[in-house]
């Protein structure tokens, strides 16, 4: 499988993570000796089911390396078009390939192992969006404190990991990348990523009455693609850095 890092975007002033950055893109930024990216990128050459690895965004690409063949192409402006531009790049590299894996680039604790579980565990099954989630029990106890956006369903507390894996044909429909990305643009914002999917899903997730199953089926049904949530039992798949405590908590962490 191959694999696609976001790697776009600068902090600017008004953003936590400015201090740090200082008009840096937030990628390079450093983490316990190295580039955030090259912590990801590191856990990618690692992982022994990515074959080739495509970086999006990131202008100074002879300052990362990985052990897997590397392609780069640039920032698309919008996260769901810069997931478009990879897997475009994907097909012209390995047109047999099915599925695509993309991840974030400021997501430094996870590693290789963590990867290939998240590959042969979504592909235990065949459908076209396997979206990664995290418990808050989980969560909390790797990095408590981490201030994590949760949403609350009716069996469980949960976060979205930024590493999912999807079909290639994801991006072929005009009508369905529109309302996906209006879904990636509301990933953090709970309450408004349900209302995108309907009103009654909105009300069941504020009577605490949506379990993940349900929202699984609805989201798919209004978007019309087959999905499957896939729990994470490691944290750091959903360990991303917004914000200056969690630059600092995993500063801290991975300089061990």
């Amino acid at each position: 499988m191959d694999a696609i890092v976001i790697a776009g975007g600068i902090p600017q002033p008004e953003e936590p993570l400015y201090e740090y950055t200082q008009g840096i893109p937030k990628a390079m930024l450093d983490i316990a000796g190295k580039p955030m990216v090259q912590w990801v990128l590191d856990a990618l050459g690692s992982a022994k089911k990515v074959e080739n690895v495509i970086i999006i965004g990131l202008d100074d690409a002879g300052s990362v390396t990985c052990a897997k063949p590397t392609y780069h192409i640039p920032n698309q402006g919008r996260m769901l078009s810069n997931i478009q531009a990879g897997i475009d790049k994907m097909r012209e590299i390995n047109p047999k390939s099915e599925y695509v894996l993309s991840a974030s680039a400021d997501i430094p604790a996870i590693t290789g192992e963590m990867i290939d579980w998240l590959v042969d565990t979504a592909l235990e099954t065949r459908h076209d969006i396997y979206y990664g989630v995290v418990k808050k029990e989980t969560m909390e106890a790797r990095y408590p404190g981490s201030n994590r956006t949760f949403t609350k369903l009716a069996d469980m507390e949960l976060c979205g990991a930024d590493i999912h894996i999807a079909h290639h044909s994801m991006t072929t429909d005009p009508e369905h990348l529109s309302k996906w990305e209006v879904l990636i643009g509301k990933r953090k914002a709970p309450l408004k990523q349900a209302a995108t999917i309907g009103i009654w899903t909105l009300i069941l997730l504020l009577l605490g009455r949506l379990s993940l199953a349900d929202a699984v089926k609805r989201a798919t049904k209004k978007l019309n693609f087959t999905g499957r949530a896939i729990i994470f039992p490691y944290a750091e798949a959903a360990m991303d850095v917004d914000k200056s405590h969690q630059y600092e908590m995993l500063q801290a962490d991975l300089e061990k």
